[in-house]
């Protein structure tokens, strides 16, 4: 059984302490085939009103190889003119594109969400040749790798979340990125020194409060790369981080890029 919000409006950062509800549901609901038809479609008749159902589908799911078609609803993906994303379960073609292997997983950013695409799109359109590269909430280290396949030459992710890290290193190694090139560690175990770029693809209230540490972790003429940012959050963002900035807008979200003066 799944709940989802009828209005598909999204709750992103709550207040400390809020509890925000739905206002209308949509229930769904997986039943064996032998189910009896007759005797569901008279309970919630009878509970119509106390429940406050508006309107009720049944539908036949047709049998199939499930595991099949969860891969199947992925893709490769193309970012900019030359980076592209595999599933590992898709042959690789032999040509001079930039190529990740990475499939989903339980670490955010696999390119199919907007922010993570912004983030990968930049990339692909920089010289990150010979440069450090700190990827700030690393998730899956989608950013990081496809730096160093770029041609960074460090590339530092962190994450708070354990499994973050671990997915990062599994990928890096998918990858053939050699372990020297890539490190991974908690936010406050990063080493004292400064980047030539700064990614950062999470909310936007972290960021905020993480901007003067972004900006400092910068050198002279470094990039900073912020994303995870909803249209309307913008103001925010760039009074707590940027006097000069660019901002890039893809569906509902934005990537804001500027450079350490």
């Amino acid at each position: 059984i799944t709940w989802q919000d009828a209005e598909d409006d999204p709750i992103l950062e709550p207040r400390p302490g809020e509890m925000r509800l739905w206002n209308n549901l949509v229930v769904t609901a997986l039943y064996e085939e032998d189910t009896d038809l007759n005797a569901l479609q008279l309970l919630l008749e009878t509970r119509k009103a106390d429940w406050q159902i508006e309107s009720v589908l049944y539908e036949i799911v047709e049998d199939q190889p499930w595991e099949r078609a969860w891969m199947d609803s992925f893709q490769p993906m193309c970012f900019g003119k030359r980076l592209w994303i595999y599933p590992s379960w898709f042959e690789i073609p032999d040509d001079d594109s930039v190529k990740l292997l990475l499939d989903p997983g339980l670490a955010f950013g696999t390119g199919t969400h907007p922010t993570t695409a912004l983030c990968l799109e930049w990339l692909d359109g920089q010289d990150v040749t010979g440069q450090d590269v700190l990827d700030y909430g690393c998730g899956s280290g989608v950013l990081a790798i496809a730096a160093l396949k770029l041609g960074a030459k460090h590339a530092e992710g962190t994450d708070i979340d354990p499994q973050a890290l671990l997915a990062t290193q599994d990928n890096a190694e998918r990858n053939s990125i050699d372990p020297a090139l890539l490190h991974t560690c908690y936010p406050e175990q990063l080493p004292q020194q400064t980047w030539d770029v700064v990614m950062a693809n999470i909310l936007a209230g972290p960021l905020v409060e993480l901007a003067p540490a972004l900006l400092a972790a910068l050198r002279p003429g470094g990039k900073l790369v912020l994303s995870g940012i909803l249209a309307e959050q913008a103001a925010a963002i760039t009074e707590a981080s940027l006097d000069d900035f660019c901002i890039t807008q893809k569906e509902d979200w934005i990537r804001v890029t500027g450079i350490r003066r």
